[in-house]
């Protein structure tokens, strides 16, 4: 096949990237400034060369504003809206200008969808919850509404916790090992190498589309992850970082993979 994908140097592109081309597939980067072999777009300004999206057979979007990194001001915030929801509804109305848009196109969600949720286990098919991010993955996943009336299969691949030692809460924790507010906070995670795999068989399943939950089958509480001593209360965790502590770092939600595994989808790395 050949591939478009956003975010093809970050954290989850960049592995995803080397599997595609280790699989034989042809992989486009879109990028924002203009590189050699890559399509070229600038979304906030509404600039590109329609020609260049045309001749693909998937697009893969993952590109997006940190959620975790610092207080969510109003600027903040408004950087990750824009550049989740805003973003995907360009590039779904760019997909839906083409003579011939792709037949597959699967978007980055998370799992922050859900919101808090203590004491629910929760599928594809769970509500959604309240807070900032869980309105922002709502209007992030209808961004696409479009594209997808036009007969492009769409998946939302909500993220849970990705674990790496190369990036992410593992790469964090090296450096700066503590533990956020409740030790018994539940965690749905997931390692990178899952993430990738997962993404493949969402790929070549054409059967799966929707959101699907990208976390373990075995969810764990924070302390089986986190062992050290140092660990910072809930109410400081609130003072230092506001709303993005609040919703993301004591956020517990026990997130279960049904779509995965109902579509034969065998984990490489189940249980922590």
């Amino acid at each position: 096949m050949r591939i478009l994908v956003s975010g093809s140097h970050g954290f989850v592109g960049s592995a995803l990237t080397s599997f595609l081309q280790a699989k034989g597939h042809v992989v486009v980067p879109l990028v924002r400034y203009k590189q050699e072999g890559a399509v070229c777009w600038d979304p906030a300004n509404g600039k590109l060369q329609l020609e260049d999206f045309e001749g693909f057979d998937a697009v893969i979007h993952l590109a997006g504003e940190s959620i975790a990194s610092g207080r969510w001001t109003k600027k903040k915030k408004e950087k990750i809206f824009q550049s989740r929801a805003r973003d995907t509804w360009l590039l779904s109305q760019v997909l839906l200008r083409l003579c011939r848009p792709p037949k597959t196109l699967i978007c980055a969600s998370a799992i922050g969808f859900y919101g808090n949720r203590p004491g629910e286990i929760l599928s594809e098919e769970s509500p959604l919850g309240r807070g900032f991010l869980a309105s922002v993955c709502k209007k992030w996943e209808e961004a696409t509404t479009s594209i997808e009336n036009r007969g492009t299969r769409v998946v939302h691949t909500r993220f849970g916790v990705i674990l790496d030692p190369k990036g992410g809460i593992l790469k964090k924790m090296n450096k700066f090992p503590v533990m956020f507010g409740d030790k018994n906070q539940i965690l749905s995670w997931i390692v990178l190498e899952d993430v990738v795999g997962a993404i493949y068989h969402c790929l070549i399943h054409e059967q799966i589309s929707g959101p699907v939950n990208f976390t373990s089958p075995y969810p764990i509480v924070q302390q089986e992850l986190i062992k050290t001593p140092f660990r910072i209360p809930s109410c400081i965790v609130k003072l230092l970082l506001g709303q993005m502590g609040e919703e993301v770092l004591l956020s517990s939600a026990c997130v279960y993979p049904e779509k995965l595994l109902r579509t034969g989808y065998i984990f490489r790395h189940p249980i922590l």
